[in-house]
Formats: C-alpha cells, sequence, structure tokens
C-alpha cells in the first residue's frame, strides 16, 4: 500500500494562547483554523500543523505525525503484520477525511490520514 508522507503533525499545549503565538512566529503565517478547541495552519506543499488544547488529557504524551495513505485499513493490516498495534481504530474526523493511530515496538505512536478520493 502506498504512503504518501507525513501530511499533518498535531501538537499537544497546555497553553493554546502562548503555543499559537510561538508557531506564529515559527511558520510566519496566521492559523487557517482558530477555535478554542483547535488551532491549525496549512503551510506548504500541503502540510498541516495543529495545536491541540488539553492534548496530554487525550492520550497525547508528544507530537502525533500523521502519514497519508491510500488504503487506511490495508496500511493498518500492513502496520500491524509487522509488529504495530492499533491505538484508534479509523474514524471519520470530519468531510470523508480518515485517521487512525497505531504504536510502533517501542510504543511511538504514529497516525494515518486517508482523505476521500
Amino acid at each position: 500500500m502506498s504512503t504518501k508522507g507525513i501530511k499533518t503533525v498535531l501538537h499537544p499545549v497546555t497553553d493554546l494562547a502562548a503555543a499559537k503565538a510561538v508557531y506564529t512566529a515559527l511558520l510566519g503565517l496566521e492559523p487557517q483554523a482558530d477555535s478554542p478547541y483547535y488551532v491549525g495552519y496549512d503551510i506548504a506543499e500541503g502540510q498541516h500543523i495543529g495545536l491541540v488544547p488539553n492534548g496530554g488529557g487525550q492520550g497525547m504524551t508528544s507530537p502525533v505525525t500523521y502519514w497519508e495513505v491510500t488504503d487506511i485499513a490495508a496500511k493498518l493490516t500492513e502496520v500491524t503484520a509487522a509488529g504495530g498495534k492499533v491505538k484508534d481504530e479509523p474514524k471519520d474526523v470530519g468531510n470523508g477525511r480518515l485517521v487512525a493511530t497505531f504504536t510502533d515496538a517501542d510504543g511511538n505512536v504514529l497516525g494515518l490520514l486517508q482523505d476521500p478520493a
């Protein structure tokens, strides 16, 4: 199954306003999504950086990279056959976009993302 590359990186933050100031300065642009529950930046080449307030309360212990794939179910089958463990089954997060997470042998959390065809 094809993996297209890293599409999204989500960062857990405790102080959304402080994090937004730092990421806005780093990226040199204002966020395209700006709400109390999520701040997101669309940057070069279709990549997205997201800030997740209280990410730690949602089980995020570090940033999570979401790899874009063409078939999320097939890719989860591949990575679990290779020793990965599913953390979050695929779910639709809006507009047909599917996301899922799994852990590698060291417990690192990795994400998969499939956009509708």
